[in-house]
């Protein structure tokens, strides 16, 4: 199928998706369109806060006129996928542009925070998107182990370099350091 029916069948979802109780998003992978229902812990959000904080204050002498963004969804037509990243480093300026989602030829990073139920999917499917997409920085941060991973150097669809790290270390993410000493494991039953 192709991408414009792909993405033609993700607004649609997303249209009946605002219908329904509960909070739910709308993504193209390699199947194609995915609805799946979001419910996550409050330490989710609490450290999206933290790294999208963290790297919007280096982000002004980096790459100014960039932001970490939290919730705009990202796509790549050519290779038919669309992503909806827990936090994105963008041009700040494509937030006030028309449409949905930015073009992931304008992404510099993107974090994924795993959640509870589905870790394969940032594990697995993101990691190979990313790459596929050209985005040169991709952080998996896991409250369920408190472990982080980053990945970078995309070639030829994947990522040729990971850098493991730990809570409490100040990890290396591009040109800019996350400290993650207030990073929160989830609690049981991943609260």
């Amino acid at each position: 199928m192709d991408y414009a029916k792909m993405r033609a069948i993700a607004e649609e979802l997303e249209v009946y998706a605002e219908q329904l109780e509960g909070a739910w998003s709308v993504e193209i992978g390699p199947s194609g369109p995915v609805l799946a229902m979001t419910r996550l812990p409050k330490r989710h959000a609490g450290t999206v806060c933290r790294i999208r904080r963290q790297l919007d204050e280096q982000l002004l002498s980096t790459h100014p006129g960039y932001i970490c963004a939290g919730g705009p969804e990202i796509e790549h037509p050519a290779i038919g996928r669309m992503r909806l990243p827990d936090a994105v480093v963008i041009p700040e300026a494509v937030l006030d542009e028309e449409g949905l989602a930015v073009d992931a030829t304008q992404v510099l990073a993107v974090v994924e925070i795993v959640s509870p139920s589905n870790p394969n999917n940032d594990y697995i499917e993101k990691l190979a998107d990313y790459p596929a997409m050209g985005i040169a920085h991709y952080m998996i941060v896991d409250p369920r182990t408190g472990t982080i991973e980053v990945h970078s150097d995309p070639c030829k669809g994947r990522y040729t370099r990971k850098d493991p790290y730990i809570y409490g270390d100040s990890v290396q993410f591009g040109p800019w350091t996350v400290a993650t000493s207030e990073f929160r494991r989830y609690g049981r039953a991943g609260e």
